[in-house]
């Protein structure tokens, strides 16, 4: 298992992974799971030269009405890195706090990568593109909501649907969420 470090923020201890060494994505879990969480599809990009750091919750856990102090846990995380950009994203719950990072932390941010998209209607960071991955048979964060924030922003937006998942296809599908990844930013 891999070791787990944190760094103490206003809201507690911020657990994270750093692993790998290439262009940097930042891994958020969606909401109840903890730092492990994507752990398959970050060995999945290592493996492709890529340097992925997951960060977990707070000690107190991931609340929507903490959006900002969870944006200012990523960032404080990416300073104890001395990581001064990445591409930011997370599943679900975790795809929304990458948004807010975006918005909060714009230099910070070279993209934002939605597994699954948990608010279609919220707003996207000006001219920051996205890659929306979502489970086709995803009944949790349908795959309405990535089509939805595509036709909001079509310049911005890419999605990708993979074939026969649901809700965790970050896990069920680490192959092809994994590529998608990877063909996106065009990193071979």
């Amino acid at each position: 298992m891999t070791e787990v470090q944190t760094i103490d923020a206003d809201g507690g201890a911020i657990p994270y992974v750093d692993e790998g060494s290439g262009p940097a994505v930042v891994l958020l879990p969606s909401s109840g799971r903890d730092v492990h969480y994507l752990g398959m599809l970050a060995a999945s990009l290592i493996a492709e030269d890529f340097r992925v750091v997951r960060i977990g919750w707070p000690e107190s856990g991931a609340d929507a009405s903490a959006m900002a102090d969870h944006a200012a846990d990523v960032v404080a995380v990416m300073d104890a890195l001395d990581l001064d950009h990445a591409w930011v994203g997370g599943h679900a719950f975790g795809g929304s706090v990458a948004r807010a990072v975006s918005h909060a932390h714009h230099d910070r941010v070279n993209g934002v990568l939605l597994l699954g998209v948990d608010d279609p209607e919220a707003t996207l960071a000006d001219g920051i593109p996205v890659l929306v991955i979502q489970g086709e048979a995803d009944d949790v964060t349908p795959p309405a909501n990535g089509e939805a924030l595509k036709d909001a922003a079509p310049g911005l937006v890419s999605v990708v649907a993979i074939d026969g998942a649901g809700h965790m296809f970050a896990e069920t599908h680490v192959g092809a969420t994994s590529w998608a990844i990877e063909d996106y930013l065009d990193w071979d």
